[in-house]
């Protein structure tokens, strides 16, 4: 692990659960939902790097989980910092007090996979039509994508 990713482990370390580093300029962080919030503000201020993309991840319907993936960068290095979640109950603090911009992240988290976001300034939709059915989240494995399609037309 290189010293970019050592000192970022330093910033975010009272809220790992545990963490990994899959390769030298890579580190994995879990955290509780409940922290990503103080853990950007910590990065932020600490100045480590930048938001570069929130991803939600369906591990399957089964074992009942979401993850969301929050990827910073410095450089070349990579800090990920990756919360659990029950698919039933998905929710998370918004992370725009520290980062403005992460706004269309969380809403296209929110709307593709049914992902609450506690505080987030703005939750209006991002890519589905508005005449989209609620309960309907493209992106998890078990979406019921017939539900959203549009009903046949009948002949005049």
């Amino acid at each position: 692990m290189n010293s970019d990713l050592e000192w970022a482990l330093e910033i975010v370390g009272e809220w790992a659960l545990e963490h990994n580093a899959p390769a030298a300029d890579r580190l994995d962080v879990r955290i509780k939902p409940e922290h990503t919030a103080a853990a950007a503000r910590a990065l932020i201020d600490a100045r480590w790097g930048y938001l570069t993309a929130i991803t939600g991840l369906d591990g399957s319907a089964e074992d009942g989980q979401l993850e969301v993936l929050y990827h910073y960068c410095r450089g070349a290095s990579i800090l990920t910092l990756r919360a659990s979640l029950p698919r039933d109950h998905a929710a998370v603090p918004s992370v725009c007090g520290a980062v403005p911009m992460a706004t269309v992240y969380e809403r296209e988290l929110a709307e593709m996979f049914g992902v609450m976001v506690v505080g987030t300034p703005d939750s209006s939709r991002l890519f589905l039509p508005d005449d989209w059915p609620d309960g309907v989240y493209p992106l998890r494995k078990d979406a019921a994508l017939e539900r959203a399609a549009p009903a046949p037309e009948e002949d005049q």
